[in-house]
């Protein structure tokens, strides 16, 4: 097996500048890039591809087909084009409104559309032309439903609440150690479903209000009781007097202001001495200089009284005596 090489077209690859300029002119100002490159998708006819650089089309990618007839040297431009490229953001693929809603998503206000064909419905009754027949019919099998659930309602409904939280392979259900069959607390259910399924009446259970199934369980079973264990007897407590100071707080507060009022009245009986022993010293400064000025003035005195004495007259002799006791003549 042969295999040929893809041809290449020389004419339609120089086109590149072609297409651009027709490019500027359909598309918005400034939103064409560089180009990408160009792919032969038929004998004489090409696709160029360029960037697009608007922000609302990351990812996206112009595109020019060019041709030229036979023979041409000339490329003529086809058609453009604004494509994905491999990592474009495109939409998600169209759904029907009808099939848009999950289980679970409708809310107070919203309403279902009417569907005629609901596979899990069927007629309340078959009508026979007889009025009162029909009508009693209506009334006992529908009680004025026009449509029942079906056998294959039942059965999605069954299969759905045995294989949800409420069936028997629930975790809570697993670590229960009785099933609702025997909880006085089982509501069973009335017709075909009642084999199987009940509703829970405990208040006191995760399930309540719930269609639960009958080998369903959960700690709230009204027949299940714990071990009551005997408490530990506890002896009297002790207290260890050598390892702990038991103190009122109102005594350790007093103790606090007892030392606060000492530390208050000490200070101020040192700043007391302290000036005592300032004004002691300033008046025992002010003493001795009042006795240096006495001593010096009565030395003064003496020479005064000395140089007054006339010259060749000396001054008499001081009496000296032997002790202590008053001479006598």
């Amino acid at each position: 097996m042969t295999v040929t090489a893809p041809k290449t077209d020389a004419v339609l690859l120089a086109a590149s500048d072609l297409a651009r300029s027709v490019l500027e002119d359909v598309a918005e100002p400034g939103t064409v890039g560089a180009h990408l490159g160009m792919d032969l998708l038929q004998e004489r006819l090409g696709m160029h591809w360029f960037e697009c650089t608007s922000p609302g089309y990351r990812g996206w990618r112009w595109g020019v087909s060019v041709a030229r007839v036979s023979r041409a040297k000339v490329a003529t431009v086809c058609e453009t084009n604004l494509l994905p490229g491999p990592d474009a953001v495109l939409a998600p693929e169209w759904l029907p409104y009808a099939d848009r809603l999950a289980p679970g998503d409708l809310g107070a206000g919203d309403v279902l559309p009417f569907r005629p064909d609901d596979p899990n419905l069927e007629a309340g009754f078959e009508a026979t032309g007889e009025e009162d027949v029909d009508q009693m019919a209506f009334f006992e099998l529908g009680l004025g439903r026009p449509r029942v659930l079906s056998a294959e309602g039942r059965e999605v409904a069954a299969s759905r609440w045995y294989d949800g939280d409420h069936g028997p392979t629930a975790e809570i259900a697993t670590k229960a150690t009785e099933h609702c069959t025997t909880c006085g607390y089982f509501l069973p259910m009335a017709g075909a479903l009642r084999a199987t399924f009940g509703v829970c009446a405990n208040e006191w259970s995760p399930s309540d209000g719930r269609v639960v199934s009958l080998d369903h369980g959960c700690g709230a079973h009204s027949e299940t009781d714990l071990d009551h264990p005997e408490p530990t007897p506890v002896g009297e407590p002790i207290v260890d007097e050598f390892a702990v100071d038991l103190e009122p707080a109102e005594r350790a507060d007093r103790d606090d202001e007892d030392q606060a009022d000492q530390s208050a009245d000490d200070q101020g009986q040192a700043e007391d001495e302290s000036s005592q022993d300032d004004s002691d010293q300033a008046g025992s400064e002010q003493t001795g200089s009042e006795q240096t000025g006495s001593e010096q003035t009565g030395s003064e005195q003496t020479g005064s009284q000395e140089t007054r004495r006339p010259a060749g007259e000396r001054a008499p002799a001081e009496e000296s005596h032997g002790s202590d006791d008053p001479v006598t003549d």
